[in-house]
């Protein structure tokens, strides 16, 4: 009898192929590796300024940290959800949103996701890393940033096995290099903080609640790109908990710090120093090291995930390695992206993590109940390239749902929607969006009727969902 090697990780080998389903033989690893893969992207100077927006929007420390767990906590759950998704077809995210939204449809979320993890988060993350950097050395900002761009395109370029790799040991030194200057801080911060006036301020609660969720959620359409690698049989409560609590107790801490390092100074001008300001000088040079690193694990992702998206849209490349190419591609382009964003990073960074959640909430509203609609059913038929598979109901509540939302509820510095204006109930524009989403495509879904799929042989929660073939526009040259 012939022994055949089990499947094993593979760092430095340049992953090939493009979107296509990963077959058994390729998979490997553990579910609980997702606890690293998304604490590591969030132990950053990002994560860290979420919390500072607490204490800017009027509320005080404990009420700051209250809207931060709320809106961590649903964004976590999401992500726990989506993320077991990925074993069953071996599929990245937004291929298997093609059910929700049809071949034709689903371009425009795939599009819309390229964009913001490609090009926007990649600029947001590579600002901070950059400002840490520049700080720590003194050397040019836009040197700084070149350095950081180069490191993380390269990791994101060499693909999963070494993302993977990269995120499980960045997210042990990070993690305690955090936990020591979260002591720091929090020694130093005025817990008991409240702002002039005190009281408390609804609009600034949902804010800042939104501002949360918006970053915890922002890691959501990437859910299953690292999770598709693993055994179909993986216990999906494993996947669940260990990808939620990643999200959720990286996001907590950092932001807790954050809040807190805000109750003693704040900068507009230069955010990272403010945060390191009361740090001796080995914690404050080993943070900096660390906001730096943990820009370059947030990117990782984005730049790999991006790729995977603009992919999803169908658009072909007749390169076995068209992924690591579009990967390249992006860190390019957003690394001019990322320079234009260094002079007024704050407020441009606050104004992003709103408009993250303005699509991303529709889009779980749509892809979450196109999941309970099809409950017991493959996907596996529905999804290649020349299916061509049809589902108005998808984009129709994504438009629908997003519009009306941002319209009436938008609360931001460009645009005030008319019931956030009057009402002074702040932003709740991702609740509405997601609520309104839900209801419409439940609705739409039994009115167009589309296509589902043959029964799951392991019935509602089966696992044999068949490998699909023809996923990618370019299978042929994998």
């Amino acid at each position: 009898m012939a022994i055949v090697d089990a499947p094993r990780y593979r760092p430095a080998a340049i992953e090939s192929g493009g979107i296509e389903a990963i077959p058994a033989e390729r998979r490997h690893g553990s579910p609980w590796q997702l606890f690293a893969t998304w604490s590591s992207p969030n132990l950053e100077f990002a994560t860290v300024f979420v919390g500072v927006l607490g204490i800017i929007f009027g509320l005080s420390f404990w009420q700051a940290v209250a809207a931060l767990a709320l809106g961590n906590a649903l964004g976590a759950i999401t992500q726990g959800v989506l993320s077991t998704w990925g074993p069953r077809e071996g599929l990245a995210q937004f291929v298997i949103s093609r059910t929700a939204f049809g071949f034709f449809g689903n371009i425009l979320p795939a599009g819309i996701n390229t964009v913001m993890a490609g090009l926007g988060w990649f600029a947001v993350n590579s600002v901070s890393g950059a400002f840490a950097l520049t700080t720590l050395t003194g050397m040019p900002t836009v040197l700084s940033l070149l350095i950081v761009v180069v490191i993380e395109v390269g990791v994101a370029f060499i693909g999963h096995d070494l993302v993977q790799t990269f995120e499980r040991y960045a997210a042990i030194a990070l993690g305690i290099i955090f936990l020591i200057a979260t002591v720091v801080i929090v020694s130093h911060a005025h817990l008991g903080f409240t702002p002039k006036g005190g009281g408390f301020s609804f609009g600034g609660f949902t804010a800042t609640a939104a501002a949360a969720f918006g970053y915890a959620c922002g890691w959501n359409p990437y859910a299953s790109d690292y999770s598709r690698y693993l055994p179909a049989s993986t216990r999906r409560a494993s996947i669940a908990w260990a990808a939620g609590l990643g999200n959720f107790v990286s996001c907590t801490v950092l932001m807790f710090a954050g809040a807190a390092s805000a109750t003693i100074a704040m900068s507009d001008s230069d955010p990272t120093g403010a945060f390191v300001s009361t740090m001796p000088t080995a914690v404050k040079d080993l943070t900096l090291i660390a906001i730096a690193i943990g820009a370059i694990a947030a990117n990782a992702l984005n730049i790999y995930s991006g790729a995977m998206s603009f992919l999803a849209a169908g658009i072909r490349i007749p390169f076995s390695l068209r992924r690591a190419i579009v990967a390249l591609g992006f860190g390019v382009i957003g690394f001019f992206i990322a320079w234009s964003a260094l002079a007024d990073a704050g407020t441009k960074y606050n104004n992003f993590l709103l408009v993250i959640a303005y699509w991303i909430a529709p889009w779980l509203g749509v892809v979450l109940t196109d999941r309970y609609l099809r409950r017991g059913t493959s996907i596996a038929e529905l999804l290649p390239d020349h299916r061509r598979y049809l589902n108005p109901a998808g984009i129709i509540a994504f438009v629908v749902a997003a519009f009306v939302s941002i319209w009436l509820f938008c609360d931001e510095t460009f645009y005030t929607g008319p019931i956030s204006k009057h009402t002074g109930v702040g932003d709740i524009t991702a609740l509405v969006g997601f609520v309104l989403a839900a209801i419409l495509y439940f609705v739409l879904f039994k009115a167009f009727r589309p296509a589902l799929g043959a029964p799951l042989s392991g019935g509602t929660h089966g696992t044999d969902g068949g490998v699909p073939v023809g996923i990618d526009a370019a299978d042929d040259v994998a």
